[in-house]
């Protein structure tokens, strides 16, 4: 093709690509049906189930165009109206995310100027403030300055980088494998030993730590596995303890674990993705050891009420995240020369990743920290609040939760289990509350988690409503059974 070819081939997919670079007068019709129904969405959610059961069939990509008032309304029948709606106040199942408007205004901002965040040299500005989140973070949970950190999609991610840094630096790799061991919570979260799978350490030997009535590691039970391991000349390698579980809520006894995790010379971590922002609360003494801990993670989509997609994670030995992930490549040679920790790719597998940082920066600078604190406190006062009233009802509890997660059932004279269990599909089949469920001490139990930031009394009261009514529901079934 010769040159005067290219030009006329060039003119002629002009047209047909530059459609992908809006113009003002069209951005700003398109930004305005975003406000429009971002709006009508948010004023909506106190009127509209937190569950619907309804599966998603209209959404496959097709080669026709459709207006963005059409695809609007299409993602609000097809997405916003199916399964959990978790931006609702009502979702109170599982552990509720957050979503606060200003996060999404950082989110927008982001994605428009779009700075690739994971290399200082790249985008200066943009790595400086995923620094300063991570160093604000070292300050909540007393870390010291020169560990290092970054910011992930999650506490999955997060858990992956933590782990790997602690099998490199004990060395457990190979036939060695076999012979370390991991302690864990019964209650620990599953993404603990989908972590060691994925690292390459799925052969090695994991035991699982009796707990107390109230759910916490045992310390004596641990030590004493401990020195059994030892004699049997196997390594103890890494114990992981939970600050918020999500079954149940529990702070396992930080201070006494890091102080084993010390004499048997193992990596300390802890799971704080759930209950870590706590410790700005009134629960704070929970949380007294966290700072002693190898590694931590913890999530800003939950205790910072953020948008889906932002956990991170806090590990002292910076040589051991280093040697995990820092590599380059000719490529990349102009940026060679910076200081390696401050590009969150070379302590982390993520190369290109969302410009997070911003979604965390930008809300707690606009709005102070207060607000935040205040949203936890009020959902430690709502989940007891909520025990309180279900007691009334003649229901059992579990034992006083250390955070916002709570569990209870309904003392049937026979068939328990089943009953309950009717109860929770009542509970799912109504949908204007979201409660979950799960089996704890070989019993059904219905659990309920507070930390949306739009979780407020009335919805509780609602949510206690809801539960008398499907509890009678039950009952007349029964009834009309017998």
């Amino acid at each position: 093709m010769d040159t005067e070819e290219i030009i006329l081939k060039l003119i002629e997919l002009n047209e047909a690509s530059k459609q992908l670079d809006i113009q003002e007068p069209e951005r700003l019709k398109m930004i305005n049906s975003i406000t429009d129904y971002s709006n009508q969405f948010i004023a909506g959610l106190n009127t509209v189930k937190a569950f619907t059961e309804k599966d998603a069939t209209l959404l496959e990509i097709t080669n026709q165009k459709r207006s963005l008032a059409e695809l609007l309304d299409l993602y609000q029948k097809e997405v916003a109206e199916t399964g959990i709606n978790a931006a609702s106040g009502k979702h109170l199942g599982y552990i509720p995310g957050g979503g606060i408007f200003t996060a999404a205004l950082a989110d927008f901002i982001a994605a428009v100027t779009n700075p690739y965040a994971s290399v200082y040299y790249a985008s200066p500005g943009a790595a400086t403030i995923e620094n300063e989140v991570v160093n604000w973070l070292k300050s909540v949970f007393s870390f010291p300055e020169n560990s290092v950190g970054c910011l992930s999609s999650g506490g999955s991610i997060s858990t992956l980088i933590a782990f790997t840094a602690a099998r490199d630096k004990h060395k457990v790799k190979n036939e060695f494998i076999r012979q370390h061991v991991v302690y864990l919570s019964e209650q620990v979260h599953h993404s603990t030993q989908k972590a060691l799978r994925i690292i390459g350490l799925e052969d090695i030997i994991i035991r699982y730590i009796s707990l107390d009535t109230t759910h916490r590691i045992k310390t004596d039970s641990l030590e004493e596995i401990i020195e059994r391991d030892i004699a049997a000349g196997l390594q103890p390698f890494l114990v992981v303890a939970t600050a918020g579980t999500t079954d149940t809520g529990a702070v396992d006894p930080l201070s006494e674990i890091a102080t084993l995790a010390k004499k048997y010379k193992m990596w300390f971590h802890i799971d704080a993705a759930y209950g870590g922002f706590f410790i700005m609360t009134s629960k704070r003494e929970r949380f007294k050891g966290i700072e002693k801990a190898d590694s931590i993670i913890v999530d800003p989509h939950k205790g910072l009420f953020l948008p889906y997609g932002v956990g991170a994670v806090l590990i002292k030995d910076s040589a051991a995240v280093l040697h995990s992930n820092y590599y380059t490549a000719n490529y990349m040679q102009d940026g060679a020369s910076e200081e390696m920790l401050k590009s969150s790719a070379n302590v982390s597998p993520e190369l290109t990743k969302h410009f997070r940082g911003l979604r965390v920066w930008l809300p707690l600078q606009l709005h102070g920290l207060e607000p935040f604190v205040a949203c936890l406190e009020e959902k430690l006062l709502l989940v007891n609040y909520f025990r309180n009233k279900l007691a009334e009802l003649g229901f059992c509890l579990g034992p006083e939760p250390d955070l916002s997660v709570s569990y209870f059932w309904y003392p049937f004279v026979a068939d328990s289990d089943k009953k309950n269990r009717q109860l929770m599909d009542e509970i799912h089949a109504d949908g204007s509350v979201f409660l979950s469920s799960s089996i704890i001490n070989k019993r059904f139990v219905i659990r309920i988690a507070i930390l949306a930031f739009r979780t407020k009394k009335e919805i509780v009261d609602e949510a206690i409503e809801m539960i008398k009514s499907c509890l009678k529901k039950v009952n007349q079934t029964d009834l009309a059974k017998n």
